[in-house]
């Protein structure tokens, strides 16, 4: 595992790449809230220094008060930045775990792009926002909440949508935050899978990050995804750190 200095580095270009509409900071829990979208990334408290372990009873109570004021279930994000007294007292108090993830890292400038195609990103964002419910088929409630969030991304973008006779049939998000580059929203359409989509749409990604002057390039990917961890890991992707999340026990 990376020391706690590059887990932070990731971890602010991560919240820079994708941001939550509000935060608020309780000495150094990042409380992160986005009413627009369900996302437990833009919805969920963050602790940010494993030292940082005063009045754990009051702090998880209070945080855990603003989610109820959005009528959303309290939820931690527990990376190797929150203090393992803080996951003791969740874990005891009855806060369950779930949806363990994997952050990956890979050396860009290693990477051999022969053959990648310099795919343009795409600039029309309500385009991108139509295509990705699409291939994810998700509900067209979301997209209010997903354009506002890929408006707030400040750091640069690139959005790749891959089409096959008129239809989006891969999508992925690229932003390039100095030497990081960070890889969100992947996926390919259920019927369109193994055919090379996805390689395809992760490469043009990150060769136009790299082109562009990013080093380093990470993503986050949940333990169960087999498929997905090995595509990355043939591109040199490898674990950095996990995190998992910790939800309230109440209904």
């Amino acid at each position: 595992m990376p020391g706690l200095a590059m887990i932070r580095q990731i971890e602010a270009v991560g919240f820079r790449a994708w941001p939550a509409t509000s935060v608020h900071y309780d000495g150094t829990w990042a409380i992160r809230m986005t009413a627009a979208h369900p996302s437990k990334r833009l919805n969920s408290i963050n602790p940010l220094d494993p030292a940082d372990i005063r009045d754990i009873p009051v702090r998880v109570e209070r945080a855990a008060q603003r989610f109820r004021a959005y009528g959303r279930r309290p939820v931690f994000r527990q990376s190797p930045l929150a203090p393992p007294e803080l996951d003791d007292y969740l874990a005891a108090e009855g806060w369950g775990r779930f949806d363990e993830t994997i952050v990956m890292t890979a050396d860009l400038t290693a990477m051999d792009f022969t053959g990648t195609i310099d795919q343009i990103p795409l600039r029309d964002i309500g385009r991108f926002v139509d295509a990705s419910l699409k291939v994810h088929e998700r509900d067209t409630v979301l997209r209010p909440g997903f354009s506002e969030l890929l408006n707030g991304i400040r750091p640069a973008k690139g959005m790749f949508v891959i089409e096959e006779a008129g239809r989006p049939v891969s999508v992925a998000l690229c932003v390039q935050d100095g030497a990081m580059a960070g890889l969100f929203d992947i996926a390919t359409a259920q019927k369109n899978r193994r055919h090379g989509h996805g390689r395809a749409i992760v490469a043009s990604a990150l060769k136009w990050a790299s082109k562009h002057g990013a080093k380093t390039a990470w993503l986050q990917i949940e333990t169960a995804n087999a498929a997905g961890r090995a595509l990355y890991e043939s591109f040199g992707f490898a674990e950095a750190y996990r995190y998992a999340y910790r939800e309230s026990p109440e209904s």
